[in-house]
């Protein structure tokens, strides 16, 4: 019984799989534009089967914040990573809890398989 206990404490976050996104505590800071605060983030997808990723921005309720970036939904290819910034406007920037990427599910007709949508978070620091 203590085999298979140690067997499955080594293998079983060897099978879960998700993304990932740094820095963990993000700082945002002013931009080149004056009344915008901006931060730099980077996604990494170890997940064979998901492309899309989705970034929000939210308080510490949850509720979503308005922000500025390149695409809200970025395609990132199995074992790649994409860096990207995220603009705020400084009345936004003292709500900032939290910066979101949200890996988005492929669903087709003629598949029919079972997926979990992840999402990381990172607490943004400073505010």
């Amino acid at each position: 019984m203590k085999y298979i206990i140690t067997f499955l404490i080594f293998v079983m976050p060897s099978l879960s799989m998700a993304h990932e996104m740094v820095p963990t505590y993000p700082k945002l800071e002013p931009s080149f534009m004056s009344g915008l605060y901006k931060t730099t983030l980077t996604v990494f997808n170890k997940r064979p089967e998901v492309e899309y990723y989705e970034i929000g921005v939210f308080t510490k309720d949850w509720d979503p914040i308005p922000f500025v970036s390149n695409y809200k939904i970025y395609k990132i290819p199995y074992l790649s990573t994409v860096s990207f910034d995220i603009y705020v406007r400084e009345e936004d920037k003292s709500k900032v809890t939290y910066i979101c990427s949200k890996s988005k599910l492929r669903t087709t007709k003629s598949v029919t398989r079972t997926a979990v949508s992840s999402r990381i978070c990172s607490l943004v620091k400073g505010n």
